[in-house]
């Protein structure tokens, strides 16, 4: 592939030519010379680009209104694409690569390809080298010649003459209502008769209360954990695990890191993608990055130390590929960096009470200075919510208080936008602070991407951006953000988290952000504020305190510990029983030291 060669992607959900008129087939400089760069195609009547004929001019992408039209140009020399979608679609050009005995974590933007190559290697997905008018007649077979000589050529042979057993946990746990509609233990025992092995899961992932209810009665982080449970329920020689950290918190997630980590053996492999970073970093062996033009291409790195390549996808440059996949580096404002500066009190709440059924929660009055986001930390079920809930005037507490005469804004777990409206009628509303929008939010956030879309039609990553955008566009004395990294990748994360602390700083306003994300907390956090109690029982929210002090308490009930790397300045959880969490624990210090 020459390395001037562009990409033309034309979103077809988008793409909407009645309104329109075929706009970019009329401006385009190569039709008007009299080539067919773009053409319609009259039985989907909508436009196509030939890829060899655009000259990547701009003005089809600048001025459709749909913002339908994307030109990448590929700086980088590739072969035929293993997987093309569809004409003017994604495609990706490299896999990942299998090892045997070992759990390999993928690291990348959202639109990357990382689901497609999981696809691809399990079977899901049989490749059509480019061909996407013949996917169907495609086999195996084509898949093993295309390989013949590399090392993956085995792995497809194996997988068609069925030498290899596959599971795979899916991304959208919430697709499983759809599925099934039975118990959840007879989804277990329709995975596996082995009673033993059932019982041994379902106490692991702590699946007691929940194997005699359907799918359509628990929540979120109980269907993930189920969909977990099934995948490893079956004697597999590969797992492909799709984002397992969803819906589960900090305590959830590194439970079953550590269970993960017992079932490797030398017959055994996991490929894992997972935008927890901390997560992703515990328990991969090895990281491959996964890089190009997000719902364009994709491509995978060599295979890299974890460190190594979780640095080089931070720092933006693979090293050993001389590949530059980012303009920027992803950075940390680490809160063991940060310089205590004593601010003026901004604003304060006195302690309260709440019972909501059978839980109860308590909580210890607070001060918070101009400026300062506090960080919110503790596991499920322990009052994060219902304390945001009663910041925010939407719960009113059981014990009389004066009321909370601040002007709240608010981002709930669950969004809960106008999903008829189009982003672009949610950013014009008159409660909307236009100069903080256009100055801070609309272009760091690619807002534009989505105007034309109704709340509706957005994506898991795009609604969840665009609500917290639509909560820091308002002014407010309190930001109120619950869980502000779900559904969003490594990037994105980074991005919010700045963004964030941008505005707390420049408004001199503050903000409270619960979240189970320990990259982004520590990254974000002024102060913090840790809730401990019983999960689904009783929580009680301590005094806000410092990060260290909080984290350190954490980390210690989760028996984990985690160090900072001194590249890039980001926590890194240490392997259990590794000579530095052992000399961490020996000496009380949880919370990462140099």
């Amino acid at each position: 592939m020459s390395k001037d060669i562009r990409i033309a992607i034309i979103d077809k959900d988008k793409c909407n030519p009645k309104s329109c008129n075929y706009l970019c087939k009329r401006l385009c400089p190569g039709v008007r010379m009299g080539e067919d760069t773009i053409v319609i195609d009259e039985q989907r009547k909508l436009p196509t680009i030939d890829e060899t004929l655009c000259t990547g001019c701009g003005i089809c992408v600048n001025r459709c209104p749909q913002k339908a039209i994307k030109i990448v140009r590929i700086g980088v020399e590739f072969d035929k694409p293993i997987h093309q979608y569809d004409k003017n679609s994604f495609r990706i050009y490299s896999l990942p690569v299998l090892e045997k005995g070992y759990i390999t974590g993928l690291i990348g933007r959202n639109g990357i390809g990382k689901t497609t190559a999981l696809n691809i290697l399990s079977g899901n997905l049989i490749s059509n080298f480019g061909d996407y008018t013949n996917s169907k007649e495609k086999t195996l077979d084509n898949t093993i010649e295309f390989f013949r000589g590399k090392n993956i050529q085995k792995h497809f042979e194996d997988l068609k003459n069925k030498e290899i057993n596959i599971a795979y946990k899916i991304q959208k746990v919430e697709d499983i209502p759809k599925a099934f509609d039975k118990k959840i233990i007879s989804l277990l025992e329709s995975i596996n008769k082995n009673q033993d092995e059932i019982n041994l899961i379902v106490k692991e992932l702590n699946l007691e209360k929940i194997i005699n209810k359907t799918p359509q009665e628990i929540s979120g982080g109980e269907l993930q954990k189920v969909a977990i449970a099934a995948t490893l329920l079956k004697n597999s020689n590969i797992y492909f695990i799709d984002e397992y950290s969803t819906f589960l918190d900090i305590k959830q997630r590194f439970k079953i890191a550590k269970y993960l980590n017992k079932i490797i053996s030398k017959d055994k492999s996991i490929i894992l993608i997972e935008h927890d970073l901390a997560i992703l970093d515990y328990l991969s062996d090895f990281v491959q990055v996964m890089f190009g033009s997000k719902n364009a291409y994709g491509a995978c790195s060599n295979k890299k130390t974890t460190k190594k390549g979780i640095n080089e996808f931070l720092d933006g440059f693979l090293k050993e590929e001389n590949i530059r996949i980012r303009e920027y580096e992803l950075s940390f404002a680490s809160s063991k960096d940060k310089t205590e500066v004593k601010k003026q009190e901004f604003i304060s709440y006195p302690s309260f009470k709440k019972e909501l059924g059978s839980f109860k929660l308590e909580s210890d009055s607070g001060n918070v200075s101009c400026g300062e986001i506090i960080g919110i930390i503790g596991p499920n079920a322990i009052g994060k919510t219902t304390f945001i809930k009663l910041l925010s005037g939407n719960l009113k507490p059981d014990n009389t208080i004066k009321e909370l005469n601040y002007k709240i804004s608010y981002k709930p777990q669950y969004i809960d936008l106008d999903e008829n409206k189009t982003v672009r009628e949610l950013f014009h509303s008159k409660e909307i602070n236009v100069e903080m929008f256009e100055s801070e939010l609309k272009g760091q956030l690619n807002l534009e991407d989505v105007f034309e879309q109704k709340v509706k039609e957005l994506s898991g990553g795009e609604l969840q951006k665009v609500a917290i955008a639509h909560c820091l566009a308002k002014n407010a004395d309190i930001y109120l953000i619950d869980e502000p990294s779900a559904f969003l990748d490594i990037e994105l994360r980074l991005i919010i988290s700045n963004t964030i602390k941008n505005i707390i700083n420049k408004t001199g306003k503050c903000a409270f952000i619960v979240d189970h994300d320990i990259m982004l907390l520590d990254a974000i956090s002024d102060k913090m504020l840790l809730f401990e109690g019983e999960e689904g029982v009783f929580g009680k929210a301590s005094k806000i305190t410092n990060v260290e002090e909080c984290f350190n308490k954490f980390l210690k009930t989760q028996d984990i510990t985690f160090r900072q790397d001194p590249q890039t300045k980001r926590p890194r959880a240490n392997k259990e029983n590794s000579q530095k969490d052992q000399e961490q624990k020996k000496n009380n210090k949880y919370y990462y030291t140099l």
